[in-house]
C-alpha cells in the first residue's frame, strides 16, 4: 500500500489521487444496487403472486420498508464504532461492500420472506457501515489545507447520484421484463462490479485510510463480539415467538432509535467533560434534531407512499410504452445534479449574507411540507391519471428542500458538537435521519389510493407548522448555539 504522502501528492486522476476514482467507482456502485433495490422492493412486497410477488399486506409493506431504511441509519452508528476501535475505515467500507452485495444476491435468490429478510439485514448492516467510511476514506486523500479537498468531495458525491440515477432505470427495466429477482440479481451484479474495482485499486488509497484512531485493548474485543452475538440471538428468538412481525417492525425501529438518541443525548449532557457553552450548544441541536427527523419522514416516503402512488395513481404511459415503477425514483438524483452546484454557488455568493443553519432547516422542513400539499389538486384524477410532469414537479421541491437541510445537518452536528463527543453527535445526526426514515413506513401505513386528501392534508400541514414553530424559536436557539452560526 502506498504512504499517505505520496497517496497525498498524487494527481493521476484529473489532477486528484488515484484512489478518488476508485472511491468513486466503488459508491457509485453501492448506490446504484442500493436504490436500484430500494425502487423496486415495495411493489415487491405486495404485489401478489400473480405479479411476482410475495402478496403481503400494503401497510404492512411500507412499514418494512421504513424500518429496512431507519436500520441502515442506524447502522452508520455501528460502522463508524467499528472503524474507529476495530477495524479502520478501510476495511471496515471493504467488509461492508461484501455484505452488501451478500444482502443483494439474497434477495435474489432466496424465495419469500427468507431473502427479504436475510437480504434486508445485511443490505442495511453493510450499507450503514459503507456510508460514513467511504466520506472518511476520501479525506484521507487530502493533506490538511490542500485546495483540491472541497472539489474531490464534489466528484466523490457526482458518483453518489449516478448510481442513484441509473439504478432505477436499470433494475426496474428488469423487474419489468423479466421479473423481480433478475432486478435483484442486476443489483448484486452492480455491487460486484464495484467491489471488484475497489479491489484492484485499494493499494492507491494510502496508510492513513487503514489506521484505527481509537484502538480497542486487545483484552476487550471479546466484548463487543459477545454483545453482537447476545443481540443477532435475541432478535432471532423475537421473530420465531412473533413478538416482532411485519405490522410492528416499523415501531420497533422507532422506539429503539428513539431510546438510543435520549441516551446519547443524556451521556453528553450529564457529562463533565464539557463546559457551559459547549453544553448550551448541545441544547440547540435538539430542535434541530427533531426538524431533520420529521423532514426525512416525510422525504423518505419516496420509497413507500411515492412508489404505491407511481404504481397506482401515476400516468406512466409515454407514447404507448408503459414506463417501470422504479423509474420514478431516478428524477430526484437528476434534479439534485443540475441543482447543488447552484445552491452552493448562491450560498457562495452570499458569504456572510446567507441565512443561518437553523433558517435552512426551516426552509427544508416548511419546502419539505408544501411538497405534500401540491399532491392535493391531483386527487381527483382518478387511477393511473395523474401526470408525469405534475409528479416531477413536485419531486423538484422534494430536492430544494433536501438541499436546505440535508447537508448542512451533518456539518452542524460537527460545529455544535463538544470536543470530547465529536463523533456521539455526528451520530445524533444520523439518528435524526434514521428516526424520519422508519416514521416514513409508519405514516405510509395509514396512506390510502382512494382517499388521499386527509393523508396529504395532515402530513404536510404538520410539517410546515413544524418548520414555523422552528422559525419562531430561532431567537432561543441562536442564543444557545453560542456564536456558531
Amino acid at each position: 500500500m502506498s504512504s499517505s504522502t505520496e497517496v497525498q501528492q498524487d494527481t493521476r486522476f484529473f489532477g486528484h489521487p488515484r484512489g478518488l476514482a476508485n472511491l468513486f467507482g466503488v459508491e457509485m456502485w453501492e448506490r446504484f444496487s442500493y436504490y436500484g433495490m430500494q425502487g423496486i422492493l415495495a411493489i415487491y412486497l405486495y404485489y401478489q403472486a400473480s405479479q411476482g410477488g410475495l402478496g403481503i399486506n400494503q401497510s404492512a409493506a411500507v412499514g418494512i420498508v421504513g424500518a429496512y431504511g431507519g436500520t441502515v441509519y442506524l447502522s452508520t452508528v455501528v460502522g463508524a464504532w467499528i472503524a474507529d476501535r476495530l477495524l479502520g475505515s478501510e476495511r471496515t467500507l471493504f467488509y461492508s461492500a461484501i455484505i452488501v452485495m451478500i444482502g443483494h444476491i439474497a434477495l435474489a435468490v432466496l424465495p419469500g420472506m427468507a431473502g427479504v429478510g436475510v437480504g434486508l439485514a445485511c443490505v442495511a448492516l453493510g450499507s450503514g457501515g459503507l456510508k460514513g467510511n467511504a466520506t472518511s476514506v476520501v479525506g484521507t486523500l487530502y493533506a490538511e489545507g490542500d485546495e483540491r479537498r472541497d472539489a474531490g468531495f464534489t466528484i466523490f458525491y457526482m458518483g453518489v447520484n449516478l448510481g442513484g440515477f441509473l439504478g432505477p432505470l436499470l433494475t426496474g427495466l428488469a423487474q419489468q421484463n423479466l421479473g423481480f429477482h433478475f432486478g435483484f440479481g442486476l443489483a448484486a451484479i452492480g455491487m460486484a462490479l464495484g467491489l471488484i474495482q475497489y479491489t484492484l485499486g485499494r493499494k492507491n488509497l494510502g496508510e492513513k485510510a487503514s489506521e484505527v484512531p481509537n484502538p480497542l485493548p486487545s483484552s476487550q474485543r471479546m466484548v463487543p463480539i459477545v454483545v453482537a452475538v447476545v443481540l443477532v440471538v435475541a432478535i432471532a428468538v423475537l421473530i420465531t415467538s412473533g413478538v416482532i412481525t411485519a405490522e410492528n417492525l416499523a415501531d420497533v425501529v422507532i422506539y429503539l432509535v428513539v431510546v438510543i438518541s435520549v441516551v446519547y443525548f443524556v451521556v453528553i449532557l450529564t457529562s463533565r467533560k464539557i463546559t457551559a457553552d459547549e453544553r448550551s450548544r448541545v441544547f440547540s441541536f435538539i430542535p434541530m434534531y427533531l426538524a431533520s427527523a420529521a423532514f426525512f419522514s416525510l422525504y423518505q416516503q419516496q420509497s413507500t407512499v411515492v412508489a404505491i402512488y407511481s404504481d397506482q395513481r401515476l400516468d406512466r404511459n409515454l407514447f404507448g410504452w408503459e414506463m417501470p415503477v422504479s423509474w420514478v425514483n431516478s428524477i430526484n438524483p437528476v434534479f439534485v445534479i443540475v441543482l447543488a452546484p447552484i445552491v452552493a454557488a448562491i450560498w457562495t455568493k452570499l458569504g456572510p449574507r446567507q441565512p443561518s443553519t437553523p433558517m435552512k432547516f426551516v426552509f427544508g422542513t416548511v419546502l419539505m411540507g408544501l411538497a405534500f400539499l401540491l399532491f392535493l389538486p391531483m386527487t381527483g384524477t382518478g387511477e393511473n391519471g395523474s401526470p408525469l410532469i405534475a409528479l416531477a414537479g413536485i419531486l423538484f421541491v422534494f430536492t430544494a428542500g433536501e438541499l436546505m437541510l440535508s447537508p448542512v445537518g451533518l456539518s452542524l452536528s460537527t460545529k455544535l458538537a463538544p470536543e470530547k463527543f465529536r463523533t456521539q453527535m455526528v451520530a445524533l445526526n444520523f439518528l435524526s435521519v434514521s428516526l424520519g426514515t422508519a416514521l416514513s413506513g409508519k405514516l405510509a401505513e395509514s396512506y390510502d389510493v382512494h382517499n388521499e386528501t386527509p393523508y396529504f392534508s395532515i402530513i404536510g400541514g404538520v410539517a410546515v407548522a413544524v418548520g414555523l414553530l422552528l422559525f419562531a424559536c430561532l431567537p432561543f436557539v441562536r442564543k444557545l448555539m453560542k456564536g456558531v452560526h
